[in-house]
């Protein structure tokens, strides 16, 4: 575990401006980076022992953030 959070600005680098203007003009992305967002920091303080939790809820955490991650990779690569 590298206990760094996963941010999109850090995932997708080359598209931060179009990130920010998806946010700005498609509400299901922002509902999805909001969400990613989320659950993101879920797993950031779980990873650095703030928020105890099981395996279990860290492995769907992980999994819920790899296909919001993916969804989200989809539409930066669709517009």
């Amino acid at each position: 575990m590298s206990h760094v959070p996963h941010e999109l600005a850090e995932e997708f680098p080359s598209q931060v401006e179009q990130i920010h203007e998806l946010k700005m003009s498609n509400a299901h992305f922002a509902r999805l980076f909001d969400e990613y967002h989320v659950v993101n920091r879920e797993i950031h303080r779980i990873e650095t022992r703030v928020e105890p939790a099981t395996d279990e809820r860290s492995t769907d955490l992980r999994k819920k953030r790899m296909v919001l991650k993916d969804e989200i990779a989809s539409m930066l690569s669709n517009s």
